[in-house]
């Protein structure tokens, strides 16, 4: 489940991180977006607020949060990461069409096995691409447009 702003600003607290404004702002962009925002997105979206903030700043929060445990870095493209607050273990989809990525949950017990007593597991990570149903219901329909 996805903390909201008051959880995640208790939890910084508790770790006693610093809560600056842009700290504060970066983080309820975080808990109200539906999604999983790039670096530059929420930039952009903060940037009219807090004409001082820049990309960097945005980035070295988002480090902040996730050496901290709050924020989870999706790295389904290969050309960007996005953000999740979304901690708990779950898979993600991304549609290949629109790019939007979804979370799902996973079983519970689905990623506790273990590869051999060499080997350290320090990260697991499940995700698919494919086509949302969305996009599929409009390839359908544009695909039906042309027959007629």
């Amino acid at each position: 489940m996805k903390p909201n702003f008051e959880q995640l600003k208790q939890a910084l607290k508790q770790r006693k991180i610093h809560l600056s404004i842009h700290r504060l702002k970066v983080l309820a962009y975080l808990s109200e977006v539906v999604g999983h925002p790039t670096v530059d997105e929420i930039y952009l979206a903060l940037l009219k607020e807090l004409p001082s903030l820049s990309k960097t700043t945005v980035y070295n929060t988002l480090q902040l949060l996730k050496d901290a445990g709050l924020v989870r870095v999706v790295n389904i493209d290969e050309n960007e990461a996005r953000y999740d607050l979304v901690t708990s273990v779950h898979g993600h989809f991304m549609c290949v069409h629109c790019q939007l990525i979804e979370d799902f949950p996973l079983p519970i017990g689905i990623l506790d096995f273990h590869l051999s007593s060499d080997h350290l597991v320090t990260e697991k990570k499940v995700y698919f691409k494919g086509i949302c149903k969305s996009c599929q219901a409009s390839m359908n329909n544009t695909n039906k447009e042309d027959i007629e």
